[in-house]
């Protein structure tokens, strides 16, 4: 991690990196507020372009609730490493494996929590082993491919990316005023020179392989409905990556609970984040699960 932090902490967060069996992983950690029954332990992986701090709005909301809020940097994003030219280091089993030793780290037991492209990634961490998750939220995660409007945006973010340095996509991608799904950030979330920093964390070969993905991304609903655990289908009330009801018919699928988050869209995290963290406290509590108080993670 760097140690001059492109973004302010949630009020009583910490950043630090989460030692695992698989490296060091960047975290913003927030534990429940004084005074509140810890209820439990969630793990949140990010967005394509995106980072922990998308997260930032909910974790104030959720340590009220009793909730260890847990957001990560994956490998290559942001400010965790990650090679800068070997698309074979963000295969998507080997990002799955990276969220299983999170998640180890972390004392087993949590709540999985996946926005977009984060969600992808964690289906394949349940799917290769479901037992150190209690549930599991897809955020904003479609059963597949995303949408052809939006593959056609990853494509072009990924032609640039082979003929041009990072600086030079930055610049291009505010010029084209892109969607969230690729570079554009969701609103509220900071300044240019925030975003642009944050961009410039990012490596070059996370972008081309986990964009990859996204456009070629199979549909494991039927695999994931099998595995014993409550699920969550959260999105804003409009999505233009994964239509809502693609959402919508993939919660059936899965008997998951279904939440539309009235006034937000692809980012129901920062665009609406008051209700977003109670309907995540709320799923977590009617679960009637007592995993016992949050454990301090290692620094």
């Amino acid at each position: 991690m760097t140690s001059h932090r492109a973004f302010p902490l949630p009020p009583g967060a910490r950043a630090y990196p989460l030692r695992t069996a698989r490296g060091e992983f960047a975290v913003v950690d927030s534990v429940p507020k004084p005074g509140a029954k810890g209820k439990g332990v969630v793990l949140m992986l990010p967005g394509f372009t995106g980072s922990k701090e998308d997260f930032g709005l909910l974790h104030e909301p959720l340590a009220e609730r009793g909730y260890r809020v847990v957001a990560v940097d994956g490998r290559g994003q942001h400010e965790s490493a990650g090679p800068l030219d070997d698309e074979t280091a963000y295969a998507q089993r080997e990002l799955a494996r990276d969220v299983l030793a999170q998640a180890e780290a972390l004392g087993g037991a949590v709540h999985l929590v996946g926005h977009s492209l984060g969600g992808q990634i964690a289906r394949a961490a349940v799917l290769l082993d479901h037992s150190p998750f209690l549930s599991f939220t897809l955020v904003s995660s479609g059963p597949a491919e995303i949408s052809v409007s939006q593959q056609q945006r990853v494509k072009l973010l990924r032609d640039a990316l082979t003929m041009l340095s990072m600086t030079e996509v930055w610049e291009a991608i505010q010029a084209m005023g892109p969607p969230e799904e690729v570079g554009g950030p969701a609103r509220g979330l900071g300044d240019q020179d925030q975003l642009r920093r944050r961009w410039l964390g990012h490596s070059p070969a996370q972008l081309l392989a986990t964009g990859r993905q996204l456009c070629t991304e199979p549909d494991r609903v039927a695999e994931l409905a099998a595995v014993p655990l409550p699920f969550h289908v959260l999105s804003g009330e409009r999505d233009d990556t994964w239509p809502v009801a693609i959402l919508d018919d993939m919660a059936r699928r899965l008997d998951a609970h279904r939440t539309v988050v009235t006034g937000a869209e692809h980012s129901p995290n920062a665009d609406q984040p008051l209700p977003t963290a109670h309907a995540l406290a709320d799923f977590w509590d009617g679960l009637g699960l007592n995993p016992g108080p949050a454990v301090p993670g290692t620094a």
